[in-house]
């Protein structure tokens, strides 16, 4: 993440969150990651979201880092959880006013309109809270993927690429490299 950071010209934190409905059929989608430590990846939506709802009734998710500039890859995959509501309200409030009322404002995943709408909708929240502090909406948090597969992958030539793959087993991790 580090180097990818000092590479990358936008979003170096972008990752594909894949999920899948009940019936197993699967989703994809660009977020942002928003926080990486020993525990697992953070990310957060509106839980009424259509990811939000597939990770509710199976939670279960892959990420996929895709860093061009390092012809680098990261593959996670694992159980999901909540992130804990202090953690959430932390983030919640380190982002911009205007993010924050756009929390409030959109019905993510669902049928909209037209943009006047949307448009409305963030004008009547700006309303609403005015100066004052925006709480975080109660149908908005986030999820912690806690990885129990990463695959390392990195560009080599020939196509003989590189592959490293880390299983969680107790006690810590075990490694294996791959055929490309």
């Amino acid at each position: 993440m580090a180097e990818a950071a000092k590479s990358e010209p936008n979003d170096p934190n972008a990752v594909c969150l894949a999920t899948c409905t009940p019936e197993g059929r699967p989703s994809a989608r660009m977020v942002l990651l928003k926080g990486v430590d020993a525990r697992g990846f953070v990310f957060y939506t509106n839980l009424e979201s259509r990811k939000g709802g597939e990770l509710a009734a199976n939670p279960f998710a892959a990420l996929c880092f895709h860093w061009k500039t390092l012809q680098r890859s990261v593959r996670v995959e694992g159980a999901v959880e909540a992130v804990s509501a202090e953690e959430a309200d932390a983030y919640y409030a380190s982002r911009a006013r205007g993010s924050r009322i756009g929390a409030w404002a959109s019905r993510q995943s669902r049928p909209l309109e037209s943009r006047f709408a949307l448009e409305k909708a963030v004008a009547e929240y700006t309303l609403k809270f005015g100066v004052s502090e925006i709480p975080r909406p109660a149908f908005w948090s986030g999820f912690r993927l806690v990885p129990d597969r990463m695959e390392l992958w990195r560009d080599m030539p020939f196509r003989l690429h590189e592959r490293r793959v880390f299983h969680r087993v107790a006690g810590g991790w075990e490694m294996e490299m791959l055929y490309p």
